[in-house]
């Protein structure tokens, strides 16, 4: 991509290094775009060129716990606030006062944080695929989806073990259940396929409606099922995924499901009997029950209680929000009536415009690159 003018830096911000990607002048208003799972900065390769040709300096992070950006160990350095704190750390870098901000997938989720926390920092957003979604006063997201669509959802499989339960860690006076060090489940699964079928498989997903992936099945399906790449992407384009996802893994991204709503769980009380790692499911059912007792006051939840204080506060921002009509994120149960039925413009007011392509699906910024850098062109291009 340095041949296409894109140059990469490593800059420190919240205490750690951070990978960005940018082309475009230096005192061009900066638009600033944010990936999703399973991807890095390189999602953004299409939109970087065409919005630095039109004067303007595009910026792409990889994440962290992504591609050559750190990946801090535990799921518990993978907050809204860590990961919001990156993105102010970034433009206080950048040297501006604001930028424009453009989420795609878990980018989105973290965009309407950003936004949240901070509008006083962003122009305008320009959003893809996952819509705002207010937090509820008693219900946790994983716990909501399970009631849903059940432990086969996919975000619920994302979790730890099959029970979530953690690595455990020993303490002089006690026990406490956190750090997250060892893969879990769906780490095993990935590793079924090579990281470049893995790869090929999320991209050119067009599941619509809720995806669930059985257990007997796992996300690694069949391994000698063959890939068609579409014509927006190419072997080289997933190799260039393959090789970081090779180095770094998916726990990092995995992380920021697993900090949705997840406990760690400080389990009190001193009497308890030695167990040897790794532990089997029986022995640690057996642990829980005869040696502990983990009360509601001892969860230490993550996202969701930690986001308490923006209970029914409204995105404030201008909006414009861009989704695939084939899109998994529009077709579940419930989102076309919220987004299309006034939920999302009371949530958001400054809505000013959604955009529902027909015939795309979830990777839209990939699949039809040209229209997308359009529409965050025709919109930013107002401010």
């Amino acid at each position: 991509m340095e041949a296409q003018g894109i140059v990469h830096k490593t800059i420190h911000v919240n205490g750690i290094n951070i990978h960005i990607a940018e082309k475009g002048p230096e005192t061009g208003p900066i638009v600033l775009f944010l990936h999703g799972f399973p991807e890095l900065w390189y999602s953004w390769r299409h939109q970087i060129l065409g919005l630095a040709a039109k004067g303007y300096r595009a910026v792409a992070p990889d994440l962290r716990g992504y591609g050559d950006s750190d990946a801090p160990e535990g799921y518990t350095k993978y907050t809204v606030f860590h990961i919001v704190g990156d993105i102010i750390g970034l433009i206080d870098v950048l040297g501006v006062k604001q930028v424009f901000l453009v989420g795609h997938d878990w980018g989105a989720v973290i965009a309407w944080y950003v936004c949240l926390f901070r509008p006083d920092r962003i122009k305008a957003l320009v959003n893809m695929s996952v819509a705002f979604r207010p937090r509820h006063p008693v219900k946790k997201p994983v716990e909501s989806m399970r009631a849903l669509f059940g432990e086969d959802y996919y975000i619920c499989r994302f979790q730890f073990h099959e029970k979530g339960y953690p690595e455990i860690g020993f303490m002089t006076l006690g026990i406490v259940l956190g750090g997250f060090k060892e893969p879990g489940v769906v780490e095993g699964e990935f590793a079924r396929l090579t990281t470049a079928a893995l790869i090929k498989k999320f991209l050119t997903m067009r599941t619509q409606g809720a995806l669930c992936v059985p257990k007997e099945v796992g996300f690694g399906g069949l391994p000698d099922k063959q890939v068609t790449l579409p014509s927006w992407l190419s072997e080289e384009d997933v190799n260039y995924y393959a090789s970081k996802f090779e180095q770094k893994g998916f726990t990092g991204g995995l992380n920021f499901y697993r900090a949705l709503d997840l406990g760690s769980p400080k389990v009190c009380g001193f009497n308890y009997k030695a167990l040897s790692y790794p532990f089997t499911t029986i022995e640690l059912d057996n642990f829980y029950e005869q040696q502990v007792s983990i009360s509601e006051q001892s969860m230490r939840l993550i996202n969701w209680e930690l986001t308490a204080a923006w209970t029914g506060v409204q995105v404030k921002v201008p909006v414009k929000f861009v989704i695939g009509d084939e899109d998994l994120t529009y077709t579940t149960p419930g989102a076309k009536e919220y987004i299309q039925g006034g939920g999302f413009k009371k949530d958001v007011p400054f809505l000013q415009e959604v955009v529902v392509m027909e015939g795309v699906a979830h990777f839209l910024n990939q699949e039809k690159p040209d229209e997308v850098t359009q529409h965050i062109y025709d919109f930013i291009n107002k401010f």
